[in-house]
């Protein structure tokens, strides 16, 4: 059994011969709102496209907040591995490096193939009191508003990388049920896209 590797965002589910080492773990949650309504003096440049009928400029700034979110998220894992943590001080990667994730530790986010249950964003949100300390607020299906937001959590670990959940077998869905407390409908909704 433990001759096989095993890649898991939480080690606890392990196998009891698995070394279990130290692991930071910490989570973000950010936004750049162009809905925004705590500041009343920051102009509303969607509402103001959307009343003129200007759809492209509308859907252009909601592209470039999205961008903007994710290149700013981009940069704070890069805060955090050099100055934060500390634990990559001198670290200079090019774009290519960059995006080849060559730095050390990763970014997973719920929803994402590392993390497809996006069920785990309310933890985040009330980890972090997200919706006091940005504004963003979740769905009832667990999406994210203002759309312009990013969340995750950041792993240190040398040994982390990015992988993606396969095919999710009958078996461990009822396990996965189980632990979570929720009966199977709503584990099977959580991980539809995961399901054999």
């Amino acid at each position: 059994l433990c001759s096989v590797r095993y890649w898991v965002l939480n080690r606890s589910p392990a196998p009891k011969c698995y070394p279990l080492k130290a692991t930071r773990l910490r989570s973000l949650k950010l936004t750049l709102s162009h809905t925004r309504k705590s500041r009343p003096r920051s102009p509303n440049h969607s509402a103001r496209f959307r009343a003129a009928h200007d759809d492209y400029s509308d859907i252009l700034l909601k592209a470039l907040a999205d961008r903007f979110a994710e290149a700013f998220a981009e940069r704070l894992h890069q805060h955090v591995r050099s100055e934060l943590w500390g634990y990559a001080p001198q670290e200079q990667l090019t774009n290519e490096a960059l995006i080849k994730e060559k730095y050390r530790g990763i970014r997973p986010a719920p929803g994402y193939p590392a993390c497809p249950d996006h069920s785990l964003k309310p933890m985040l949100f009330d980890l972090l009191d997200a919706e006091a300390n940005t504004g963003i607020t979740l769905t009832e299906n667990f999406a994210m508003y203002p759309t312009a937001a990013v969340s995750g959590f950041y792993f240190a670990h040398p040994e982390a990388q990015y992988f993606g959940v396969a095919r999710i077998g009958r078996d461990q869905l009822e396990d996965y049920a189980q632990r979570r407390g929720v009966d199977m409908a709503t584990a099977e909704r959580w991980l539809r896209p995961n399901l054999d």
